[in-house]
């Protein structure tokens, strides 16, 4: 119980000096840009690999049930809505919680298991202002850029699969697609991608500066980051999609 304290109130501690606004100056840009560096660039390649062959797979299993349907007009609709709204947002955040988010928790507990950290306060460096929000910072801004790229490569790779295997016509693909797509679509599903940011990097960091017990605890924070990060996106994007999607009307459009 006093441990589960312990840990409460440095996320408390988190969250309150996220939200205090009188050190903002003390945030090093460089660090941002460095992490922005980690997050973007050196994360895309696999960001478009799996958006590809996601979108390949995807349109298997949906094209040949519309193709029964007799629906072809419908198929650039459907794979529209469901990239943008649900599956680049969860997707892109699953591959980032894997890769820099298990990266981030590492990083700063062997940070706080060698005593670095102590050394920050020694120097009169706050390590939640040079650690943990430029992190944050970094992964808000970087997370809807690369949302918006999964989308763009998961909808091409549909287009490409949908003309080469199925012979669907690519203008009534497009056409279909554009008709269904919206500005405000765009924007909630940025807004999605940047609330799955944020809570991916709180946790990471989190776990991090919790670490103890040498080689073993960074293990122990890393295993426990990444699931509490993807149990969290995943009950996030049940609430998020209800409250933004649920009373829009219907964006399926059948293209003729």
């Amino acid at each position: 119980m006093q441990t589960f304290l312990e840990k409460s109130n440095i996320y408390i501690k988190i969250l309150i000096n996220f939200f205090y606004k009188n050190k903002v100056s003390n945030i090093q840009i460089f660090n941002i840009i460095e992490q922005m560096q980690i997050i973007g660039p050196d994360s895309l390649s696999i960001i478009l690999l799996t958006a590809f062959f996601i979108g390949l797979v995807f349109s298997i299993q949906i094209v040949k049930e519309f193709l029964s349907l007799n629906a072809i007009n419908a198929v650039g609709s459907v794979l529209t809505i469901s990239f943008l709204r649900e599956l680049s947002p969860v997707l892109t955040s699953i591959i980032l919680i894997g890769r820099i988010g298990s990266y981030f928790t590492s990083e700063i507990a062997t940070m706080k298991i060698t005593e670095q950290i102590d050394v920050l306060y020694l120097l009169d460096i706050s390590p939640f202002y040079y650690l943990v929000l430029p992190r944050i910072l970094a992964f808000i801004i970087i997370i809807p850029l690369l949302n918006i790229i999964s989308f763009i490569t998961s909808l091409l790779s549909s287009l490409f699969i949908c003309f080469i295997v199925y012979n669907i016509d690519s203008h009534i693909f497009i056409n279909s697609s554009i008709k269904s797509l919206y500005f405000l679509d765009i924007i909630k599903s940025s807004i999605k991608s940047i609330i799955f940011g944020f809570f991916i990097s709180l946790i990471s960091c989190f776990c991090g500066l919790n670490s103890y017990g040498g080689s073993k605890g960074v293990g122990i924070s890393t295993t426990i980051s990444v699931v509490t990060s993807l149990l969290c996106i995943f009950v996030l994007d049940f609430c998020l999609s209800y409250y933004m999607f649920d009373y829009l009307d219907s964006s399926f459009v059948i293209s003729y």
